[in-house]
């Protein structure tokens, strides 16, 4: 880098010698120097701008050089000094050179006559051109200012041109006008000397018609506005402006209810939750507020935006403020998704008196008018359905060529596709909420519960019965048992465990110690004792075939047996169908991981998610964001053919899809439609079964085959693709998942044997009484070609041990044992779980296989195919004839087409033994009496000929009277079938032969309340009718004791009947503690809020329960007319299908746990007996003879 300037030296001793022989100025001067600050004498010499310095005057080469151009040079004053110098310092005379550069340093020269030092000071400041430079600037500001003008002017005159050029067209255009005026007046001279010279009367004739072609023109154009404000175009607007005013009107309206809401609860809680004594604290006022703060400021900028428009009127433009709101509008996702919590945290506040007390306080408020803090919480709820509704009107009446068409359809859209999130977001959180309200209710808690991917399925009371080790029932205590009191337990069914808790008099729930929380992974389902097994037999024909078994065999654990006796049959098959498919779905996860894990590390729920294929929206399908139990997507548009498609498909085997299809295939399909499909599934799989079934996991396994020697085609099967991998098989410890738990169900006595898909075949024979915790060396041997030869099978007595294939719920200990303890021939291809289920899943040729041997037919794929196929359809079938055999009693046609396909399964040859005794399961089912022996109907009840003669009111108890409407209530609403909640059919003209169950449940619900007000009102005299009122009264309070809030609502709508309310008299004399406690019963049982109270009530309701069926007609009718049941492309609506059927499976919930209560004859005959019952007329002229009007 160059670190110094060069220049000439010649050049520069040159110019001092010049300056010293010809300078403008020469002389001594004192030159201050910046070392010491002394002044030191130099000889220095000016010559133009430069300055030289010597040290004197007869030195050759110059001490310094200074550049004079731009420096300033003035005189300065002298230095301060002390009184000794003062008088020698006055004679020097001082002057500064100042540089104009930056870091240059003044020039600091002095001398000693007045008159040199001004001559020097003039002839630097010539020497520096600063006039110069001073008037180049001057001279350059004026160039500048003249080069403006210039261009200002240029500017002008280009103006002044156009101007004249605008100005020559316009005279141009004026003479123009003025020759054609000239020549119009000239045509028009003769007319005006005529006129000038017309009659009078001829000028009043004229005069006439021109005020008639005026009136005829002002009549035509009134015409033509009269016409348009008629025009459906005018209505239409009409009606749009209406809209608008109306939305602006609602937005006011709710900004104030918002408003109330911040102001006269949120804040006010909050100072509360600040002082020394809160009654609340800021945890809980953020929870039950929520984010309600955001939304007001949102929707008060909202309201304003829209005020000011209308200010604007009729130049009126929306679809911006839509724009402007819609991005925001994702704050209601948190708001709504936690609603139901905040009223669970409100609700559980109000258990504090300060703080009811100070809510009521906040109510009371003038501006609340009389609103709970309930319903303002409940307003946001609504708010985006009301935009959709708005914007789906201001639609209808917009014409399609209207400048906001696009943007109000966009916005609509919008905010549709929100609502639609925001309900699957409510779907799942109320899924979540519903556990953590079980696991509150556990008093050790639960931690599984607090897993996201555990999802409810159902709960009820099973008793439990006395087990030992070996899970046979124990003689000695059966005797002595209390079923009712000991063993009845509390159980929790969801999609990975099974709760059992025992509730402790205060009705805290408690977990078994041992066995209170079964892992289904654990388990196998035993449904029926086994003919073989004596003392289960004996203790079947006990309880009646009521027992079920769960076998749990812990990995870290001694195995035990779980017995539970379920109260019926009905309820039986509903529990031990949901527990197998439970167990199905977490062995199908499972299958699916081993497929998976050999080649990957990413986990199965990541891997399914990731694959466009599996839940790709396409032409005939389409899915929601919300995942089902198996963790899929959930369906939201399907044809029909898909949604059978997904019912024999494996990989989306889900207890929420298999509901809701069989509940509602009704209205989109038939009963035979759905039973060809599964004929079809099981007699021709390789062409029902479609082929992308199978892409992701056969496409794994290709990929993980490797170099290893693959099994030859088999020439049964054709398929598009290469044949699959080797069945190799995993050691135990090589994967988490256990294979041999992996399997479909299927009830098998303990001692059939099974393939062990997890061990290895080696050359000596397997005990096959092995134990099960006995871990077996793995071998791993290459796989021939099933052409291979076998030995023979041994006749032996164990015919049932040469299955090849595990059963659905075979024991994990089961292994496959050749008989007669024969060595396994090295030519037999193991099978492992992967590549069976990826097999099993789909197929693209046709054709039946022919019969094979037990070797041939484990290598074959077709067989193993087959086998999936079967199990599929069987447990379709399974689950169809146990959870909805309503279906099989009404169509015998379906029934004999089950029983005849069933049989055709049986006549397989190649059928194993549990899928053998699964069918006769199925049949056995099928073949059942209809009607359970333990359940009682009213028909029953009314032609009882032995019954007693009915009593009198005053004889009857009110627990008694209580216990025998719970029981009728019950059977009345249990024998309801579900297909009568589909399609709407208790609205139409035919209800009767439609619904004729609902139908009787309303009928039954009138007279009950027919009877309570008749027998207050057969009491002539004041204190018998109160003392009715308040027996009835208690009644209504056992009744919702036992749950029962069907009974509550007949007695309290019978109170409040006219003909009873109006007795002012009796009222007085109910005492004030009857009249409480029947506020505390309306207001359960209260329709506001579509039943909020109820709704809470039966949330947390344990079965037996009756509900009040008029609650979930009216949300069934909600959903039929607020959605199609097929979209405009013909698709099935499958999530309404699936709001129909979470409906319905509540309701069932309730009708398949009976009540345990004794049937009183006595006490039914009296509320049954019709004769005691008056009709509305009767009940208010009896009120008035009572009590008549008070004069007015």
């Amino acid at each position: 880098m160059q670190k110094s300037v060069r220049y000439n030296e010649g050049h520069a001793l040159f110019l001092s010698l010049v300056a010293r022989k010809e300078g403008t100025k020469r002389g001594y001067l004192s030159k201050k120097t910046a070392e010491n600050s002394r002044w030191h004498e130099k000889f220095f010499a000016l010559y133009q701008n430069v300055l030289f310095y010597f040290e004197n005057e007869q030195s050759a080469r110059p001490a310094g050089i200074y550049l004079l151009e731009g420096c300033t040079c003035e005189r300065a004053p002298a230095p301060k000094m002390s009184t000794t110098g003062k008088e020698a310092l006055e004679k020097q005379h001082y002057f500064l050179i100042v540089f104009g550069h930056d870091g240059q340093k003044p020039l600091e020269l002095r001398t000693e006559e007045e008159s040199e030092c001004d001559e020097w000071v003039e002839a630097i400041q010539q020497a520096s051109y600063s006039d110069i430079i001073i008037e180049r600037e001057v001279l350059m500001q004026k160039y500048i200012h003249l080069v403006q003008i210039v261009e200002t002017e240029k500017v002008a005159a280009n103006q002044l041109r156009t101007q004249l050029e605008d100005q020559d067209t316009e005279i141009e255009r004026l003479k123009a006008e003025i020759v054609a005026l000239n020549k119009t007046k000239e045509r028009m001279r003769p007319y005006h000397v005529y006129h000038e010279n017309e009659d009078p009367d001829i000028k009043k004739i004229k005069k006439v018609q021109s005020f008639m072609r005026g009136w005829l023109c002002r009549r035509k154009w009134k015409i033509i506005v009269q016409d348009y404000i008629c025009s459906p175009h005018a209505e239409s607007m009409r009606k749009r402006n209406q809209i608008v005013f109306n939305m602006v009107e609602a937005e006011t309206e709710y900004v104030h209810q918002l408003y109330i809401l911040v102001n006269c609860f949120l804040r006010p809680l909050r100072m509360a939750a600040s002082s020394k004594k809160p009654p609340i604290s800021h945890d809980d006022v953020s929870s039950i507020f929520l984010n309600s703060e955001t939304i007001m400021f949102l929707h008060e900028i909202f309201h304003q935006g829209l005020k000011a428009r209308i200010a604007n009127w009729p130049t009126l433009v929306l679809a911006d403020l839509f724009d402007i709101l819609l991005p925001m509008l994702n704050i209601y996702q948190e708001f709504v998704r936690n609603h139901q919590y905040s009223l669970q945290v409100l609700a559980n506040c109000k258990q504090n008196r300060d703080f009811d007390k100070l809510l009521k306080q906040y109510e009371s408020n003038a501006a609340c008018e009389g609103r709970m803090l309930e319903t303002f919480l409940t307003y946001p709820m609504f708010q985006i359905p009301r935009y959709i509704i708005t914007l789906h009107e201001l639609l209808a009446h917009t014409p399609h060529e209207h400048v906001e068409r696009k943007s109000l359809e966009f916005a609509k859209s919008k905010l549709e596709e929100l609502s639609r999130v925001m309900h699957d977001e409510v779907s799942d959180t109320e899924n979540i909420r519903k556990n953590l309200a079980i696991e509150r209710m556990i008093v050790e808690g639960c931690d599984i519960l607090l897993d996201t991917s555990q999802t409810f399925v159902r709960q009820g009371s099973l008793i439990q019965l006395p087990s030992v080790e070996r899970g046979k029932l124990s003689k000695v205590r059966l005797g002595s048992l209390s079923l009712k009191k000991e063993g009845e337990r509390q159980c929790f069914l969801f999609t990975k465990h099974f709760l059992v808790c025992t509730r402790s008099s205060g009705g805290k729930l408690h977990l078994l110690k041992q066995g209170g929380v079964l892992s289904l992974i654990d388990c196998t389902l035993i449904e029926e004792p086994d003919a073989s097994d004596e003392e289960s037999k004996a203790g079947g024909q006990v309880f009646g075939q009521l027992d079920f078994k769960l076998v749990v065999e812990p990995s870290d654990s001694p195995s035990f047996t779980v017995v539970l006796l379920a109260p019926s049959r009905q309820e039986k098959a509903a529990w031990t169908s949901d527990i197998s498919q439970c167990i199905d779905n977490i062995r199908c996860n499972g299958l699916m991981t081993s497929v998976f894990e050999e080649n990957s590390k990413v986990t199965v729920p990541h891997m399914i998610k990731s694959d466009v294929r599996l839940h790709k929206d396409d032409v005939d399908i389409c899915f929601s964001k919300t995942l089902n139990s198996c963790k899929v997507p959930q369906i939201r548009y399907a044809s029909v053919e898909r949604l059978l498609e997904r019912l024999t498909d494996l990989r989306f085997l889900s207890i929420d899809f298999l509901n809701t299809f069989l509940h509602t295939y009704r209205i989109f399909t038939t009963a035979t439609v759905v039973m060809d499909k599964l004929a079809d599934i099981y007699k021709k799989p390789f062409s029902s079964i479609p082929i992308r079934s199978l892409e992701l996991f056969f496409a794994t396994n290709q990929n993980n085959r490797g170099g290893e020697h693959t099994n030859d085609k088999s020439p049964r099967l054709c398929r598009k693709f290469s044949s699959p991998p080797p069945l190799s098989i995993p050691s135990r410890t090589s994967s988490p998942v256990r294979t041999r738990k992996l399997s479909l169900h299927s009830p098998i006595s303990a001692r059939v044997g099974g393939l062990d898909l997890t061990s290895p075949l080696s050359n000596s024979g397997i005990n096959h009484n092995t134990s099960q915790s006995t871990p077996t060396p793995t071998a791993t041997s290459p796989p021939l070609p099933p052409s291979s030869t076998s030995p023979p099978p041994n006749n032996s007595n164990e015919a049932g041990d040469m299955s090849p294939c595990r059963s659905p719920s075979t024991p994990r200990h089961l292994r496959y044992r050749q008989p007669g303890g024969n060595n396994v021939c090295n030519s037999r291809c193991p099978v492992s779980p992967a590549s069976a289920f990826a097999i099993a899943t789909a197929a693209a040729g046709h054709g039946s296989p022919p019969v094979f041997t037990n070797s041939e037919r484990t290598c074959d794929k077709d067989f193993i195919i087959r086998r999936a196929a079967t199990n599929r359809v069987l447990n379709v079938l399974r689950h169809w004839v146990s959870k909805h055999s309503q279906d099989f009693e009404m169509n015998g046609e379906l029934k004999m087409s089950v029983i005849c396909l069933l049989e055709e399964v049986l006549r397989d040859p190649d059928l194993l033994p549990q899928e053998r005794k699964a069918t006769a399961n199925i049949l056995s089912a099928l073949s059942q009496d209809e009607q359970d022996d333990a359940q009682l109907r009213i028909e029953d009840i009314l032609q009882m000929a032995d019954c007693p003669k009915a009593e009198c009111f005053e004889s009857l108890s009110a627990m008694e009277l209580a216990e025998q409407i719970t029981l009728l209530d019950h059977i009345v609403f249990r024998s309801i079938p579900y297909e009568s909640f589909l399609g709407q059919g208790w609205m139409k003209v035919d209800k009767t032969e439609r619904t004729p169950y609902i139908m009787k449940t309303s009928q039954h619900f009138n007279d009950m309340s027919n009877l309570v007000a008749s027998q207050i009102m057969t009491h002539t005299d004041v204190g018998s009718r109160s003392s009715s009122i308040e027996k009835w009264v208690a009644v209504a309070d056992i009744c919702r004791c036992l749950n029962n809030y069907n009974g509550v609502l007949e007695i309290t709508s019978a109170l409040n009947r006219s003909a009873i309310y109006r007795l002012k008299k009796t009222w007085a004399k109910v005492s004030k503690q009857t009249k409480a406690l029947m506020d505390k019963l309306q207001k359960t049982v209260s329709s506001e809020g579509r039943f909020k109270n109820l709704r809470e009530t039966l949330k947390n309701c344990n079965p037996p329960c009756v509900p009040y069926l008029g609650m979930y007609l009216t949300d069934l009718a909600f959903i039929e007319e607020g959605t199609p049941n097929f979209t405009e492309e013909g698709l099935v609506n499958f999530s309404k299908m699936r709001m129909i059927s979470h409906i319905i499976r509540e309701i069932r919930q309730f009708q398949q746990t009976p009540y345990r209560i004794e049937h009183q004859a006595k006490v039914t005959q009296y509320l049954l007996d019709k004769t005691l019952i008056m009709d509305e007329d009767t009940l208010y002229d009896l009120s008035l003879k009572i009590e008549p009007r008070l004069p007015a």
